[in-house]
């Protein structure tokens, strides 16, 4: 489409060269008759959209309750108000989405440092936290900067250098500050019924966080960078990461029923160091554990495009009403099966419940 545009523009300005200077009067006038061309925009897709979603069991690595009976409650409902931005222009495209995740009082705000418990240990009731997580993405189409089709193949739809950034703030008690870059390769295929899978491999380096509980003076003097952190910051190592996502409308339905489509993505993110960075030493680091591979998922979506449905095809995709569901194991890179205190029980190593996100969610989507 954009090398198609760019052909037009040329071969109109082309054209206009091959005006005889015997018709220069005419031509002046019907230039002074003609509107100006209009300019090829600069981007040719631009995509706003807000979502209003509910996740009953969602979870925060070491928020959790002990019930009466032994049992373990590690999630907590969310509320999650999402922005979401896309656009494409003549080299690429550009992602970016913004969320805020309210959390019920099982994962609570600072000063608790856990459900009815402050950090002096005294007995409070405090609100649910409140998360906003930012993440944007943008590629550069090889196809579109070397002006080929050489990045085009069978199902292989193009080839792109992909580079972008998370970032986050909480206001419980650990108070995480994530800062991350990514880099890489996407490699974006077509599927069938105008659906596509891009598979991005790519170097993630999360360069800097906040993590309270690691901060040297709250367990006494400790030693800076080998049992404590000296102002609570941490950094961790460059690793590797695979990030996929895929959409694809339901075509093969009777049109009477082609108001649905299917969506998904996942994210594996290779260990990055200690998770408290810290060293990993036997005895030495107090919380030192080694980070282990996070796989962030939302394997299915499944979308009724609403809008479609009751107002035509000229409203597709205006109003979306969808259910997903979402897993996520190793919740920040933290191992499910250690980290006392955090993912298990520090007494008997029962598993918390809280680092590893499984839940069905729903939610609503509004074009504009």
């Amino acid at each position: 489409m954009f090398s198609l545009r760019r052909t037009l523009a040329a071969a109109a300005l082309s054209l206009a060269t091959l005006l005889p200077a015997t018709y220069a009067s005419a031509a002046d006038m019907a230039v002074k008759a003609l509107k100006p061309v209009a300019e090829v925009p600069v981007f040719f897709v631009i995509d706003d959209r807000v979502s209003i979603s509910w996740m009953p069991k969602g979870t925060d690595p070491g928020m959790y309750t002990v019930n009466p009976n032994g049992s373990v409650n590690g999630t907590t409902a969310k509320q999650v108000y999402s922005f979401t931005h896309f656009d494409a222009w003549a080299y690429g495209t550009n992602f970016f989405t913004i969320s805020l995740f309210k959390s019920g009082h099982n994962d609570p705000a600072s000063p608790c440092v856990a459900p009815g418990v402050t950090i002096t240990g005294g007995l409070a009731d405090c609100a649910g936290t409140s998360e906003i997580y930012g993440l944007f993405r943008s590629t550069f189409g090889f196809n579109e900067i070397f002006n080929t089709k050489a990045f085009t193949m069978g199902p292989l739809r193009n080839v792109s250098f992909e580079i972008g950034m998370d970032a986050n703030t909480q206001n419980n008690f650990l108070a995480p500050a994530k800062r991350d870059v990514v880099a890489g390769l996407q490699f974006a295929f077509d599927l069938p019924y105008k659906g596509y899978v891009n598979v991005a491999p790519l170097m993630y380096w999360e360069y800097s966080n906040h993590n309270a509980f690691t901060q040297c003076g709250l367990f006494g003097a400790g030693v800076a960078g080998v049992t404590c952190n000296s102002d609570g910051n941490v950094s961790y190592r460059p690793t590797w990461a695979v990030e996929v996502n895929y959409y694809m409308d339901l075509g093969f339905l009777p049109p009477s029923m082609q108001y649905f489509s299917i969506s998904g993505r996942a994210g594996w993110y290779g260990p990055k160091g200690d998770s408290n960075g810290l060293p990993a030493l036997s005895g030495v680091g107090r919380f030192s554990t080694a980070s282990k591979t996070e796989l962030n998922s939302e394997p299915i979506r499944l979308t009724f495009d609403a809008s479609k449905a009751f107002m035509g095809p000229k409203y597709s995709h205006f109003v979306d009403v969808w259910v997903a569901y979402r897993y996520w194991q190793n919740k920040f890179g933290l191992d499910h099966n250690a980290m006392a205190g955090v993912c298990t029980l520090a007494a008997n190593g029962q598993s918390t419940n809280s680092c590893t996100e499984s839940t069905v969610y729903g939610g609503v989507t509004v074009k504009f």
